[in-house]
């Protein structure tokens, strides 16, 4: 549960984030040439930004605020979980582009993870897109699914939330906003999926 301090301090920055927000804007239309740049961002930006802010106030872990994740249902094997997350791809268009089996430590601890495997997904053709709009787009490709067991036997898929690379800058063309939200999509519900065993 949240404390009540800290539902306070995420209140004060995000309204204090408000405020600059606004001041930015103020000053944008006065013609301050530096800062005009703020209209171009996404008009999902800053609730982007505060979003991922919130997170790392309330857990201090900034990978954490930068990630989705499902818990695994107990009935499904490891196996059963990435054949689906591998089946499920093709329905989405996305190519399985990797599958790494990162380790496995068979006298983990409860607390410790046990196994780890990642499968790397991609759309080709909209990682050229990307890959020529700009070039640093390339650090998040291609799109990876975790699988993250524990030693006491609990399982979750871990995949990046992509909100921040679509809306976190200046607002894409209309085409590749389309591009990038079939991207998302499919990395937000292959996952969810696969964690039930869907097929």
């Amino acid at each position: 549960m949240v404390s009540t301090n800290l539902r306070q301090g995420v209140f004060m920055i995000k309204s204090i984030m408000t405020i600059v927000a606004t001041a930015l804007m103020v000053i944008s239309f006065s013609g301050c040439s530096k800062v005009t740049q703020f209209n171009k961002l996404d008009d999902q930006a800053m609730d982007a930004y505060m979003d991922m802010f919130g997170n790392v106030l309330e857990y201090g872990d900034p990978a954490r605020a930068m990630m989705l994740e499902w818990k695994v249902n107990e009935d499904l094997s490891n196996e059963d979980v990435v054949e689906s997350i591998k089946a499920l791809s093709e329905e989405y268009n996305m190519r399985v582009t990797g599958d790494m089996r990162m380790y496995t430590k068979d006298d983990a601890a409860p607390e410790e993870v046990k196994h780890a495997r990642t499968i790397s997904l991609c759309n080709l053709n909209i990682a050229k897109v990307f890959l020529n709009h700009s070039r640093w787009y390339g650090g998040f490709m291609p799109c990876r699914i975790m699988l993250v067991e524990y030693g006491n036997g609990d399982r979750y898929l871990i995949t990046m939330d992509m909100k921040l690379a679509i809306h976190g800058g200046y607002t894409l063309p209309p085409e590749m906003l389309e591009m990038a939200s079939m991207v998302r999509k499919a990395m937000e519900e292959v996952p969810a999926r696969a964690a039930e065993g869907d097929f």
